[in-house]
């Protein structure tokens, strides 16, 4: 099978499509003929290692010190079962799912095998594959945030970094759960967030949301890069401040916030479940959730699409095409 195969860590031009050998799907696996998946900037950050020293470190310990030991990367697909493992009994051949794979990685290939008890479910009916393969990565980390910030209808929201993967998808579900929601992005991408329900937005290049006297019952930086003190300062007594992205300075600022007064800050480690994208399924089928896609790639120009999220221009998603 046709497969990106990640030589060594540094620029996109260390991805090389090969062939490889197609995976056989052990007994608790099922394995998916993938007809799309997506490029994220958490894949070219893990690529490059363009990251923080401890984060840094921390990959090449776990995923392999010189070159990764996981040779395929991609985090998220929708595809078809091909095929399913002795005693797998969820799923079978012909179901359209869409996944995320998690450390496993594997989705920039023909074929990806995963186990039946993974982050797997049934692919939203109303969705085409491509659709599908990018609510994955940033709807299960956008759910999991929001969930903290025990949002209830009618509280303002401020979303920064609202124009990516895990942002449009934070500010629909932020919607759903009947908020008001503020979406913080470049000019470039607020009409796009006006049109998924963001309202009013902010371009942070001209504007500073600290700066208008606004104040929020939940506040979520997507990227890690806003102030820490203008947001604790922007949000109301016994509100959220949820960090997608936290640097150590962050949580140890976080955590003496919570200490010294009734604001609470989260972030930090993060766990995803099956029923969560089972959720996130739903809120498709109901229209209350959709995809973003910026632009769409097909498996041989994995390199530009790497290049092209990682100039930081992308709005929403970019996704991988791989078979018809």
């Amino acid at each position: 099978m046709k497969a990106v195969v990640c030589t060594r860590y540094g620029p996109p031009d260390v991805l090389q499509l090969r062939e490889v050998e197609k995976p056989t799907p052990k007994n608790n696996e099922v394995l998916i003929r993938v007809h799309a998946a997506t490029v994220t900037t958490g894949d070219c950050e893990f690529r490059s290692l363009k990251l923080p020293l401890a984060w840094k470190l921390f990959i090449r310990i776990g995923f392999g010190f010189r070159r990764p030991r996981k040779k395929i990367p991609g985090q998220e697909l929708a595809g078809e079962i091909e095929s399913v493992g002795n005693s797998v009994r969820l799923y079978k051949k012909g179901d359209q799912v869409f996944a995320a794979t998690g450390l496993r990685l594997g989705a920039w290939a023909e074929y990806a095998c995963l186990p039946e008890q993974g982050l797997i479910s049934m692919k939203p009916v109303n969705m085409t594959y491509e659709e599908a393969a990018s609510i994955p990565v940033g709807g299960l980390h956008a759910l999991y945030l929001l969930r903290k910030g025990n949002i209830k209808e009618g509280q303002k929201v401020l979303i920064i970094g609202a124009g990516g993967t895990v942002g449009t998808i934070a500010v629909q579900l932020a919607k759903s759960f009947g908020a008001n929601v503020t979406g913080v992005d470049v000019e470039r991408k607020l009409d796009m967030l006006r049109s998924i329900g963001a309202d009013p937005v902010i371009d942070y290049t001209r504007e500073d949301f600290a700066k208008s006297g606004a104040m929020y019952d939940v506040i979520l930086d997507v990227v890690g890069k806003s102030s820490f003190s203008d947001c604790v300062r922007s949000l109301k007594e016994r509100g959220f401040y949820l960090l997608g992205n936290p640097g150590l300075s962050q949580q140890l600022l976080g955590l003496w916030t919570r200490m010294t007064t009734s604001k609470k800050v989260i972030g930090g480690m993060v766990s995803y479940r099956t029923e969560d994208l089972v959720f996130l399924k739903e809120l498709v089928e109901v229209g209350k959730l959709r995809s973003v896609i910026d632009r769409r790639y097909p498996l041989e120009q994995i390199v530009e699409a790497n290049r092209y999220v990682e100039s930081g221009q992308k709005i929403g998603n970019v996704v991988i095409t791989i078979q018809s």
